[in-house]
């Protein structure tokens, strides 16, 4: 079994090309290709909804061509065999964007149907101007080729990323054990950062969530105020490494939002009003805060990651959890990594901690085609949409 997997949902272009061997239970990569857009969106220092869709339509159809000739299963058409018709109804499937129709048109008037059995596409949550042109690609390739199609959750594919096969083209065994739920998932991508009680794949229940900053938005917004630039969380990240380097005492403190609350959520806004205030304090006294920007951004980093872990080991703690899960772009820091591995070795060492390969973290194609084996039911081009507040729970 082939699947076509898609990603749209912000400002990666994503498409990967999966097999699945069903007898013995495993999978590669044929294909996988991430466009990234972070070079469109810097000079706003965050993303802009209409550049990420605009890229989107740009990009799409030369990264399909590309992952389908790298998968090999790219043949050009012998002869045209499509009728007027039906390349009309590509234009009205793509009818709001039409040089992205047009594109799509000449890419099926040149090649052959491919030996696909599986349309995986994106479908929430996300940017609606971003989610669109992937999902309307996806309708359209599923109505010329007649192959089934699913909108599948990011949200859930962050968290199933831990289990992609580990090199491009290599087989990889899943195995996923019942061993590990109830699970307790950690997922910090973008605009999302969520507590999940997991009892088995496709059975989620949001325990927690942030209530206005994610964890990505307030690593961007500090970073935005420290003037390091956009993304936000390597910008700090990085800044952070220098003050780690030296060794030093901070003399920075910042709050540590909702730590004891009596819930699960999250909120860190709060945390980029402090960064502002201090700076401006700074500002006020003559102090040139700039030599401080590696405390400062040592201490957001720290603020942010506590208040992740320790949010996440009380979960863990209450729900009697089998395993720890983390998912998301955000994972991808080395510190809360590094914290993490250590705070569940000390305080819960029974407890299995599963985290994904730093190239899986980030938001990619791979991951939604995956997500797609696990799932029975599939949509119907026709009434398809993407869904920007699309929840993991049903």
């Amino acid at each position: 079994m082939k699947i076509l997997g898609i990603e749209t949902s912000c400002d990666e272009t994503a498409i990967s090309i999966l097999e699945y061997d069903a007898k013995k239970r495993r999978s590669r990569l044929l294909a996988n290709f991430v466009y990234s857009q972070i070079a469109v969106h810097q000079p706003f220092g965050g993303v802009v909804p209409n550049l990420a869709k605009r890229e989107h339509q740009k990009n799409l159809v030369p990264i399909l061509e590309m992952v389908f000739k790298k998968a090999g299963l790219l043949r050009k058409q012998a002869k045209n065999t499509r009728s007027e018709a039906q390349l009309e109804k590509i234009k009205d499937i793509l009818i709001k964007e039409e040089d992205l129709a047009q594109n799509l048109i000449n890419f099926l008037k040149k090649y052959q149907k491919p030996k696909i059995d599986l349309i995986a596409i994106t479908k929430g949550p996300g940017l609606a101007p971003a989610l669109w042109p992937g999902v309307n690609s996806a309708r359209a390739l599923s109505y010329f080729w007649n192959i089934p199609l699913i909108g599948i959750n990011h949200l859930e594919g962050h968290i199933l990323a831990n289990w992609l096969p580990q090199k491009e083209k290599e087989w990889t065994k899943i195995k996923i054990s019942n061993n590990i739920f109830p699970a307790i998932a950690l997922v910090i991508s973008g605009g999302h950062t969520q507590l999940v009680l997991m009892k088995k794949i496709g059975q989620y229940r949001v325990i927690g969530e942030t209530r206005d900053d994610a964890a990505g938005e307030c690593f961007d917004k500090t970073a935005r105020l420290l003037e390091l630039g956009y993304p936000g969380g390597p910008a700090i990240a990085a800044e952070a490494a220098k003050f780690k380097i030296l060794n030093l005492k901070s003399q920075i403190a910042l709050p540590r939002p909702m730590l004891h609350s009596n819930n699960y959520d999250f909120s860190f806004a709060g945390l980029k009003t402090a960064v502002l205030y201090l700076i401006e304090k700074l500002k006020k006294e003559k102090i040139n805060w700039k030599n401080l920007r590696p405390a400062i951004a040592y201490e957001i980093q720290n603020s942010i990651n506590e208040v992740l872990i320790f949010k996440t080991l009380k979960a863990a703690k209450n729900f009697r959890a089998k395993s720890i899960i983390l998912g998301g772009g955000v994972s991808a820091n080395q510190s809360l990594k590094d914290l993490l591995t250590s705070e569940v070795k000390i305080k819960l060492p029974n407890i299995k901690l599963i985290i994904p390969k730093t190239e899986y973290t980030g938001d990619n194609s791979a991951m939604i085609a995956f997500t797609a084996l696990f799932k029975k039911e599939r949509d119907n081009w026709q009434t398809l949409e993407a869904d920007p507040n699309l929840r993991l729970e049903k």
